[in-house]
């Protein structure tokens, strides 16, 4: 089935910490790729898979999750994974995480580069957008956007709190409201999220 948008999340929640108003502005048209659920030590694999089922009915997106070991992608395996659902998809855009201190995060990345290069038999997706995190903005978190788009920031924070599990104190609501003021106050609107162009070809 192709879809207007794919966003490839490294974990459950990466997809509203970085691009939960692009959901929430494209509902009914995304796709979302999740490519593992960790066994966190507080919280069962279970409840996290509840916890996204609750987000895509809010934001109404479809989803799939991959089978990756949390804290252990490797980038040699996920290329072909990430490149399937480029293929499978179809999307005229993609949104992929930034290469932050997250050893996941730069996995992901770097095999999403791969993914997306020109290819004979591979789909070319057009645009391609690179999110940010919020908490990653805290340390080491040089990042340069040159893409903002308008936000609901309340839809956003309920989404995000429908993750319920990763709501935590270091990455409470608040951050999510202040980074959406600040990338607002870049570029004339209230509330906003930026990402990086890594590549646009505009449709004729």
């Amino acid at each position: 089935m192709k879809y207007k948008t794919l966003i490839i999340s490294p974990h459950c929640d990466d997809e509203i910490l970085g691009c939960g108003g692009i959901l929430n502005n494209r509902q009914g048209s995304c796709f979302v790729y999740y490519m593992g659920v960790d066994i966190f030590h507080v919280v069962k694999r279970n409840i996290r898979i509840e916890e996204v089922a609750k987000v895509a009915a809010l934001l109404n997106f479809d989803y799939n999750i991959g089978n990756n070991v949390v804290n252990n992608y490797k980038r040699e395996i996920i290329i072909n994974e990430i490149t399937d659902i480029i293929n499978d998809t179809q999307p005229e855009e993609i949104f992929i995480p930034n290469s932050s201190y997250n050893q996941d995060h730069k996995e992901v990345y770097d095999a999403c580069i791969v993914a997306l290069r020109p290819h004979d038999e591979n789909h070319f997706v057009p645009k391609v957008f690179i999110y940010e995190v919020d908490q990653y903005l805290l340390w080491d978190g040089h990042f340069e956007p040159t893409y903002f788009e308008d936000i609901n920031v309340d839809i956003k924070i309920s989404a995000y709190e429908l993750h319920a599990s990763q709501v935590r104190p270091f990455r409470p609501p608040e951050l999510i409201k202040a980074f959406a003021i600040i990338r607002g106050l870049s570029c004339g609107y209230t509330y906003a999220e930026s990402f990086k162009i890594l590549r646009y070809v505009k449709n004729n």
